[in-house]
């Protein structure tokens, strides 16, 4: 872990170049590391989709995440369009995990194994 002089000392903007990216210190225009990092998430699955029910965190509510699709950002955000239209709730995508307000496990499961996804009810 890098000390708080490193992780505060970095350049933030350039007159040359303009904002820069903490992260490799290239300008926002020639920064990849999002990319990077999608690449990294899309290679870590293995092709199973999970759905499972979840309230921890978030003050007793019930969202129900799916999480392993293999798709990548912006296609991401179209199937969840299409999951939450088809649920009538809405929700959203954090880290690559959609999050459907409700508990909508059986009517996701019929929706992305109808699109073809090898899909698994986790939890309990």
């Amino acid at each position: 872990m890098a000390s708080l002089r490193d992780q505060l000392g970095g350049l933030v903007y350039s007159t040359e170049h303009g904002k820069t990216c903490p992260t490799c210190r290239e300008p926002l225009n020639d920064c990849h590391c999002d990319d990077l990092s999608e690449q990294q998430r899309l290679a870590a699955l293995d092709g199973v989709v999970r759905i499972r029910r979840e309230t921890s965190g978030r003050k007793g509510k019930g969202v129900t995440t799916v999480s392993g699709i293999p798709l990548p950002g912006e296609e991401l955000k179209t199937l969840a369009k299409t999951l939450k239209k088809r649920c009538g709730t809405g929700g959203a995508i954090k880290e690559g995990i959609i999050e459907i307000q409700g508990d909508h496990r059986d009517t996701l499961r019929q929706e992305l194994s109808a699109l073809g996804y090898q899909v698994k009810l986790a939890g309990g």
